[in-house]
This record gives structure tokens, sequence and C-alpha cells, in this order.
């Protein structure tokens, strides 16, 4: 590994046509942690189907479905992401930084956080979360090394995270904007594009 290593912390992986793998297929991942140990990341665009905030709730026995509509409307219908296939039972929730709790959340960057804990869910259930919010079970794992080499090898490509891709987009633009954000026409992407 060359002396100055590139992490991905903080940015969006776009899954190129043809990856593979039926998991990532038109996938985009926000970094969540990225170092010499592995890397971790959470799908953005692949909602569960059926599963929405106030049925997780319930399904939680946080809030009982007839209170559901206590739930504050804004975060109610918020879709829950299949954020991977790692550990795919285990909630997260990415969110913007005026909800920080030290002892819970992982900054990512001075913008997003990361909570796995269910206080976070309690505190949205009353009102009192963070503004922007993307709830996901499961996330996207790579053991070390790995990452870089599926990077090499054109597997993903890799840019800034965009607030308005990753929180307030409706889910199914979020892949053709990420790759619009670089520039790309999704409609000139081939499974067979070869290197130049």
């Amino acid at each position: 590994m060359p002396n100055e290593a590139k992490f991905y912390d903080g940015q969006f992986l776009i899954a190129m046509p043809g990856i593979g793998d039926p998991r990532f297929e038109q996938t985009v991942i926000y970094m969540c942690a990225h170092t010499e140990e592995g890397a971790m990341g959470i799908v953005i665009n692949r909602p569960m189907e059926d599963l929405d905030f106030a049925t997780l709730l319930h399904r939680l026995e946080i809030v009982p479905e007839e209170k559901a509509q206590d739930i504050p409307e804004e975060v109610r219908h918020t879709p829950v992401m299949v954020g991977g296939p790692v550990e795919p039972t285990r909630g997260f929730v990415l969110h913007s930084t005026d909800y920080f709790n030290p002892q819970i959340t992982l900054p990512v960057t001075p913008h997003v956080g990361l909570t796995a804990t269910l206080d976070i869910l309690h505190d949205m259930a009353r009102g009192a979360g963070p503004r922007d919010v993307l709830i996901a079970l499961g996330y996207a794992g790579w053991a070390p090394g790995q990452l870089e080499s599926e990077i090499q090898q054109n597997v993903w490509l890799t840019c800034e995270a965009d607030r308005d891709i990753l929180f307030l987009s409706p889910v199914e633009t979020r892949y053709e904007k990420a790759l619009r954000k670089l520039g790309i026409d999704p409609g000139f992407l081939s499974a067979d594009a070869g290197h130049a």
C-alpha cells in the first residue's frame, strides 16, 4: 500500500453496471468508516418493502400501532433501507449532527453522524431527533484492502457525499443523481465498458 493511503469516509460509493452482485446493483453507499482494518458503509437507495419508521417502531415495541399518529409527521413514513448484507437485523441511523451524543454517535464528518442504538429511535418518535435522517437495517462491510482492490477493478465509482442525495432526494433518484454529480449520464454506462 502506498505511504499516502486514501480513505473514503464520508464519500459515496456508486456501483458500476455489471457489478456482478445483485445485492449491490445500482446502489449508492455512504461510507461511514474506512481504515487499514477495513471499511463499513450503508446503502442509501434500497428501501425495504413495507417497512417505514412507524412500522419499525411498532415491531420493536417502542410505539404501539394505535399510537402511530403520535409520531412526528416528518419522520413517520420515512423508509427503512436495506443497508447491506452484513448483520441485516441491526439498525443504523445516519443523521445530521444537530443530534449528537458522544457516548453513542460516531462522527463520520462534521455534518453527518451514525448512531446505532435504540436511543435515537425513541428520540425521533417523540420529536427530539435529528433534522436529517436515513434509517437502515444491515450494512456493507469490507475486509482490509478489499475495498481498495474493488475500486482499482472499477467495481465502484467514488465521489464526495451530498446532503441532498443522502437525506432529501427521493430514494429512486439517488443512483442517477450520484452519477450525475460525477458528470456521468447513466445512459452512457454499460456493463460491457472497457478500459481506455
